[in-house]
Order: C-alpha cells, then sequence, then structure tokens
C-alpha cells in the first residue's frame, strides 16, 4: 500500500496545466488529466462523482471550491465511526459543507481538489 501511494504522489507531480478534459456525461462536469489518472491508477471514480455533485450544489455560494479530501486519525474514527471526511471550502476558509465517510478505500491521507466553472482539478492543473 505504501508503495501505491507513493508512486500516486510521484505521478501527481507531473500535472501542470490540462490539455484535454474529460466530462461525466449526466451532470456536464469536467475534469482534468490529473483527476483522470488519479482515477485510474486509484480506482477512485467515485471521488469525481461525489466531489462534483456537491460542488455544484454549493455554486450559489461561492464560484471558486477547495475540497480537501482527509483521512481521520485513529482516535477520531473510533470516537466518531468516520474514516475520512470532505470539506467543501470557498478557498478563504469559509468552510461551506462537510461531508464524513463510513469506510473508504482511497489511498491518500489527503487530498487538495478545486472546483471552477464546472470543472474538476489537482491545485497544479488550475
Amino acid at each position: 500500500m505504501k508503495a501505491q501511494v507513493n508512486e500516486i504522489l510521484e505521478g501527481l507531480q507531473h500535472f501542470h496545466g490540462s490539455e484535454m478534459f474529460y466530462q461525466i456525461p449526466l451532470i456536464q462536469t469536467r475534469f482534468t488529466n490529473g483527476l483522470n489518472y488519479l482515477a485510474q491508477v486509484a480506482e477512485c471514480f467515485w471521488l469525481i462523482t461525489d466531489t462534483s455533485v456537491i460542488a455544484k450544489s454549493l455554486m450559489n455560494k461561492s464560484h471558486f471550491i477547495t475540497i480537501d479530501f482527509k483521512r481521520l486519525s485513529k482516535e477520531k474514527q473510533d470516537s466518531t465511526g468516520y474514516e475520512a471526511e470532505m470539506i467543501y471550502s470557498d478557498g478563504n476558509g469559509n468552510i461551506l459543507e462537510t461531508h464524513r465517510y463510513h469506510l473508504t478505500d482511497f489511498p491518500l491521507d489527503e487530498l487538495r481538489l478545486f472546483f471552477v466553472n464546472d470543472t474538476l482539478m489537482l491545485p497544479s492543473e488550475y
């Protein structure tokens, strides 16, 4: 697992900007090369779909949304019953919404994404 995490983190460093966009047809969200790579290697297409649906619902509160995935500490997992959380904010520290996950197979402990103009991307692709 540790080797996979290191491989994913190393791979994500190669994405700056995006020459091609992918799209979730049902909700018309675009996502970048970096997120397509992440979805393939980490098998986490659910992450793109979940974050897109929620971020779209928050567009009336902010046109720029940061999404922070964070795996909770073991102590916090034991006390809350949740394994991870996704925090949606306006990029200025104002939390718009938080979603918690009881279980996740996502290999990284944390990840930040941006959602702007119906496009989900890595910060390095902004």
